[in-house]
């Protein structure tokens, strides 16, 4: 008789189903515990994915990779690959190979380029790792060194992109994120592992940590990389029935051979779900010889799993965290929730999908920062200064559409540009939370009529070059270029070393449009004096259109006056002002008038008339003529650098005199 077939005189008696039934089960919880006790190592034969645990840098969940993936591999060390989308200023060959320690020639020639190629913007580009083991997770360090502004979370989630995680970082370096420094050197650990001894054995060579963005599914990622689904699956440490996964967050791709860059080209929108596989044709007998054997197998499977999910139901639904999911449209189905959302949630959930970074205040923790909204935490209009876990932010309460604003700052890095740290929605309003600017808007400095607050040239010129290299970082460096359109003074806000920062985007837009990257609007919207003249009558909006109001506000930064002069002729434009009196003979004489008498002479004339200058190109009504940001930040730089040589020569100069005065 064949090992294959079943006696019919056993097949035939009306007993045998329930035995095999018992049979069934009996022998799948008694492989289950062989397979325990004679293989420990499959008890580590996958990773486990860290979901959203790496948004909450103040716990971590031991159950999660959170802190990395587990050394488990057969090996110590590897070859192993990751996903990076390139964003300036890592938009090329040698500046990602130096954020990732990754060898310059292997990327390139991985990725089919030229060693001294730049990406385009939010391009996936492969970047080879040697993965090793280092104490309990396996990682490839990397070296950062912090620079203003950065906290671990921002470093984690915008400069790596989730490569790596703010547990991580403050596990890796034992340093706490208040006590980073600028100018400190920190190790990262990049998300990386080794195939295991079952993944070996089943051909796995690499494992490559990709990059979930928004719209990936488990299945549109396993078919980009041309692997099974099934493999992903085990790799990461869920079934296909709990696949939820998330934005900024890594999935490991089990790989027989390398990747490859076509493979980074996104394929087009996949169906709701695959097809299923049809099943080998088999003879009838052979059905019908295995029939007892499947229905037993399958009937205990049924009651183990049924027992596993109603523990993972009443063991984890407390404390189970309520946020949406990147998965495929049945997995959606299946994990909407069973009440109906209400507005304040609903909109919250579709803000939730827009960035994975960005921290969803509740209104009573917004309320406790600011104790209840109270005056004394009002600083202007609709911004309150509020305290959440020590540390101060800006809470800006917001009515309409916010989305604008918020998609655009959620792709912007930059030291120069206002932060954005988290949402809030309640009662039909917003709130936005900032990073906090002690020293308030760049307005009340130049309007502070009290003279408890003078800036000196020096200062004034370093906060000159600030907002160019936060506008020249919007021109020229986010694809597609984008226009803050209302640059002003109250926009302009200093930090606690008088740094400018550039904040509210809520008029920003792309700058893209059908002749040489203009665009036109019919609704015009802005601050008078500083809204150039093409936009004023045709609705012209290109970057040109910040270089005219970034001349204003440079103008008000040099004179303390507004950009509205009012006089008993009516209100007279300062630029109109300046360039007035630039046109003059005497001009070096009448500068002097204009220029803010709280400076009482102490600036350098001469480059005070080269700043002047500059302010008359940015300010031409000829668009053309305008200098693009690029060179105002050089021209600026050469500025600066005078200045604080001539400062520090004055500061001699006084110290020698006083040591003179003492001697005599």
């Amino acid at each position: 008789m064949s090992n294959n077939t079943i006696s019919p005189s056993i097949s035939n008696n009306p007993i045998c189903p329930f035995l095999f039934l018992h049979m069934g089960f009996l022998s799948l919880i008694l492989l289950c515990l062989l397979s325990l006790i004679s293989s420990p190592h499959l008890l580590l034969a996958q990773q486990l994915y860290e979901g959203v645990g790496s948004t909450n840098c103040d716990s971590v969940d031991n159950s999660t990779s959170i802190l990395g993936y587990t050394c488990n591999g057969q090996n110590t060390s590897c070859q192993s690959y990751l996903i990076f989308r390139s964003q300036p200023p890592y938009n090329s060959v040698s500046s990602i190979s130096g954020l990732l320690a990754s060898d310059p020639s292997q990327l390139s020639q991985i990725n089919s380029v030229p060693d001294n190629a730049t990406f385009q913007t939010d391009k996936e580009v492969i970047v080879p790792i040697n993965c090793s083991c280092s104490g309990q997770f396996s990682q490839a360090n990397t070296s950062y060194t912090i620079r203003e502004g950065d906290i671990y979370f921002t470093v984690a989630n915008n400069t790596y992109q989730g490569l790596s995680t703010c547990q991580a970082l403050q596990n890796q370096n034992n340093v706490s994120a208040r006590n980073l420094d600028v100018g400190m050197e920190i190790t990262v650990p990049l998300r990386c592992a080794c195939p295991t001894r079952n993944q070996t054995s089943d051909g796995v060579k690499y494992l490559l940590s990709y990059l979930v963005r928004s719209g990936d599914t488990v299945w549109s990622i396993s078919q980009r990389f041309g692997v099974s689904q099934d493999s992903v699956l085990q790799s990461n440490g869920f079934s296909e029935d709990s696949a939820s996964i998330f934005y900024f967050t890594t999935l490991l791709v089990p790989l027989k051979n390398q990747p490859t860059s076509n493979q980074t080209i996104t394929p087009p929108p996949p169906p709701s779900s695959p097809a299923p596989t049809p099943p080998s044709p088999d003879n009838n007998s052979s059905k019908k010889t295995w029939v007892y054997v499947v229905i037993g197998v399958a009937a205990g499977t049924f009651v183990l799993i049924a027992l596993f999910v109603l523990f993972c139901i009443f063991g984890r639904r407390r404390n189970r965290r309520a946020d949406p999911v990147i998965t495929s449209k049945d997995a959606e189905k299946d994990a909407k929730p069973a009440k109906k959302l209400t507005d304040s949630e609903g909109h919250m959930l579709g803000m939730s999908n827009i960035d994975r970074s960005l921290k969803v205040y509740t209104f009573e923790e917004l309320k406790l920062a600011t104790n209840n909204f109270s005056p004394e935490h009002r600083m202007k209009g609709s911004v309150y200064r509020g305290v959440i876990k020590g540390d101060t932010a800006a809470i800006k309460q917001m009515e309409g559409d916010v989305s604008n604003e918020i998609d655009i700052l959620k792709r912007i890095n930059h030291a120069n540009l206002i932060r954005l740290s988290g949402i809030c929605f309640d009662q039909g309003y917003w709130y936005l939370v900032y990073e906090y600017a002690e020293n308030g808007p760049l307005s009340d400095w130049i309007n502070d009529t009290r003279g408890s607050k003078v800036l000196s040239w020096t200062q004034r010129v370093q906060i000159a070059l600030d907002v160019a290299n936060g506008l020249n970082y919007l021109h020229s460096f986010t694809e597609p270029a984008h226009v803050h359109k209302d640059i002003k003074s109250s926009n302009i806000l200093l930090d606690g070393d008088l740094r400018a920062k550039i904040g509210n985007f809520r008029m920003a837009k792309s700058a893209e449009g059908e002749e040489g990257g203009f665009a036109f609007t019919r609704h015009i919207v802005g601050t008078k004096g500083y809204m150039a003249p093409e936009y004023l009558e045709n609705g012209l909006v290109s970057p040109k259109l910040d270089v005219y109001a970034f001349g204003v506000v440079m103008l008000e930064i040099i004179t303390g006056k507004e950009a509205i002069i009012a006089s008993s002729g009516g209100d007279m434009l300062l630029s109109d002002a300046l360039i007035a009196m630039l046109s003059r003979e005497n001009a070096t004489e009448k500068l002097c008038d204009l220029l803010d008498p709280a400076l009482e002479g102490n600036y350098p004339l001469d480059l005070a008339l080269n700043v002047a200058q500059l302010i008359k190109r940015c300010l031409s009504k000829d668009v053309m003529d305008r200098p693009i940001m690029d060179e105002v930040v050089q021209s600026l730089t050469k500025i600066l650098g005078i200045s604080l040589t001539w400062e520090l020569s004055n500061r001699k100069n006084e110290f020698e005199s006083f040591s003179d005065d003492e001697n005599f």
